[in-house]
Order: C-alpha cells, then structure tokens, then sequence
C-alpha cells in the first residue's frame, strides 16, 4: 500500500513480508485518505482506535468510528477515507502481508 496521502503510518512487526499478518497503526489528517487498492488476494481487518472514517469497498462504503472494526477479502477495490473533524488513528492488519 502506497501511503502518500497518510499523515503517519507505523509497521508494527518489521520484516513482517515472512509472516502471515502485517499490523500497522495508520494516522489519517482529517481529508485524508489512503490510495484505491486494486483487488488482490487476501484479507484485511481494521479497528478504529479514533476519530471517523468512511470505509470504500467495491461500490459500497461504511461509516466507522471509534470503537469499531471492520473486515473483509480484498478482492474488491477497497480506500479508507477521514470524514470526521479531528484525526483518525486505524489499526489496520492486512494478511498476506502487503504494506
């Protein structure tokens, strides 16, 4: 995942490319949004940890805040995005690791 529009993005476990998950902690400016991932293989899970975010997958999009999570195969066009007023912290793991 290309992070140019993330405000602060943290790999929790380095050389995490031999495992099967790769956590990372993602920081998002409010107006932030991460790059459209094509669909790829795997799975991907997220907790909000703060703020709001509107989560975009396939042709649908989901309202998240702090306290809730989301889940699901990556093999749909997938963007996380902050909507909310204040930043947006995301523990976002992704399995195959991809980050």
């Amino acid at each position: 995942m290309e992070v140019d529009e993330v405000e602060k993005f943290q790999i929790l476990v380095p050389a995490a490319q031999n495992r099967l998950m790769d956590p990372a902690i993602m920081e998002l400016d409010v107006g932030g949004k991460t790059p459209e991932e094509e669909p790829h293989e795997g799975e991907e899970f997220g907790f909000i940890l703060g703020g709001n975010v509107e989560l975009a997958l396939g042709d649908k999009t989901y309202k998240l805040k702090k306290g809730e999570c989301f889940y699901f195969k990556a093999t749909k066009r997938h963007q996380l995005a902050n909507r909310g007023k204040n930043k947006a912290f995301v523990l976002w793991v992704s399995s195959p690791p991809n980050f």
